[in-house]
């Protein structure tokens, strides 16, 4: 990393102290941008570094509700809305205990680079509380729901920042917060967040569509040796939604998907996961993975703890949450054979994970370019909304596909315009950056 690099990245550590997602999210971007400012000198003149790494706003607020025993409870609310060069803030809220400003900034910094990435006008954002809706009522979360939009609404509209869900936040969470929207106002104003439900302004394959984006990824890379999906032994971390999408993806392209996990173990099904026996439990029933053993018999197994990684695979697909495939669970996939990792999560890979991968010549594809499918999927609701108009299924899938094919082929030429070919942490970083960057310049000081 060079001079101007190492001093802005101190800078950055010493003003954003103990928030190391954030730390590790600034250092991955900027391990890739030395060639970047030789080549644009006028970046380092105009601070874009400095001015990319601070949040236009940082909105942090108490959000107060009532238990279903009568009880007070007390929650933190967070919005960063990082960078608007490119359109509105865009970006989801995370609802789950280990949600602190440094979650949500390394969130929202990845997400300037994705949104850049997709090729749509929108800026990059993050929120999300430390509220848990795990155990909670439907009654309770909507409580919560609606103490949150209370003092959130102030704050986004369809043209300044549109959230949409993240953990923990799927379409009950994003029912009860824009009904809460549309009390307050007084307005139906449906391009104010994304993943409705479809029935009241939302799209058609936005619940499947970061799924489904990964794995649209991944086949992009296979194909750039000669491979496919069709045969492969697949594994998918976490089993949400993005992980149920892609499993489904995976196996209509005729991969084999062996394992997936939740936060209690992971189960091992030799004969291929049955996606709507997963569904059920996990979206309906939540429940949790090991009902998935017991129900679906057979030689499927349950283990408690441990790594899905040592079930092994040709593909890997993390789809669960932050550094949770380490090195030792990369030198273990390497044994089984593994050819493509793909980052269905926010930075799931360690840096040391991401190395080992590298180093052995693995296809990796970083989460700010792989799992871009949703955010791609949220502005194309949002034109929807503007036109008061509802696409089909399959349109919508169309787009999304291309969407995916033209990140895939950018991050490739920007990895080889800048002397890294087949690395697609540059080519995402780079792109991304540059995309940004440029807009700032256009736009001033501001």
């Amino acid at each position: 990393m060079d001079a101007t690099l190492t001093r802005v990245r101190d800078e950055v550590f010493r003003r954003n102290p103990g928030e190391t997602e954030f730390h590790q999210a600034v250092v991955e971007v900027f391990d890739s941008l030395e060639p970047v400012l030789r080549k644009h000198p006028e970046f380092g003149e105009a601070a874009i570094l400095q001015r990319i790494c601070e949040p236009e706003r940082q909105i942090i607020f108490r959000v107060p509700w009532v238990d279903d025993q009568g009880h007070v409870r007390i929650n933190r609310g967070f919005r960063v809305e990082f960078n608007s060069a490119l359109g509105p803030y865009k970006g989801g809220l995370r609802f789950h205990p280990s949600v602190y400003l440094g979650i949500v900034k390394f969130l929202g910094f990845e997400q300037i680079f994705k949104n850049a990435l997709t090729g749509m006008p929108i800026g990059g954002g993050k929120g999300g509380s430390d509220f848990d809706p795990r155990g909670k009522s439907d009654a309770e979360v909507m409580r919560f729901c609606q103490s949150f939009m209370t003092e959130l609404y102030r704050h986004i509209g369809e043209y300044t920042d549109v959230p949409a869900g993240d953990i923990g936040v799927g379409g009950r969470e994003i029912g009860y917060l824009f009904g809460q929207y549309k009390r307050i106002t007084n307005r139906y104003e449906s391009g104010v967040l994304t993943g409705k439900g479809v029935s009241w302004g939302g799209s058609l394959v936005r619940p499947e569509a970061t799924g489904y984006g990964v794995v649209m990824f991944v086949e992009e890379m296979l194909k750039t040796r000669g491979l496919s999906l069709d045969g492969q032994r697949v594994i998918v971390s976490g089993s949400g939604n993005v992980a149920i999408n892609a499993i489904a993806k995976a196996q209509a392209l005729g991969g084999k998907v062996v394992a997936c996990s939740d936060s209690s173990g992971y189960v091992v099904d030799e004969a291929g996961i049955d996606v709507e026996l997963l569904r059920q439990i996990k979206e309906y029933e939540r429940g949790r993975i090991s009902e998935y053993a017991q129900r679906r018999g057979g030689n499927t197994s349950f283990v408690a703890g441990g790594s899905v990684w040592d079930a092994g695979a040709n593909v890997a697909l993390p789809c669960a949450t932050q550094n949770e495939l380490n090195d030792d669970d990369a030198a273990s996939l390497l044994k089984s054979g593994v050819v493509a990792v793909a980052e269905g999560a926010n930075m799931p890979c360690t840096p040391k994970a991401i190395e080992v991968f590298q180093e052995a010549g693995v296809l990796f594809g970083p989460g700010k370019a792989a799992n871009a499918g949703g955010v791609a999927t949220s502005a194309l609701e949002m034109q929807q909304n503007a036109s008061r108009d509802s696409w089909s299924f399959e349109h919508t899938e169309q787009r999304l596909s291309q969407i995916m094919v033209n990140i895939h082929d950018r991050c490739a030429a920007t990895a080889d315009e800048y002397g890294a070919p087949g690395n697609y942490v540059v080519g995402a970083n780079i792109g991304g950056f540059v995309k940004v960057a440029d807009a700032m310049l256009a736009l001033g000081v501001i």
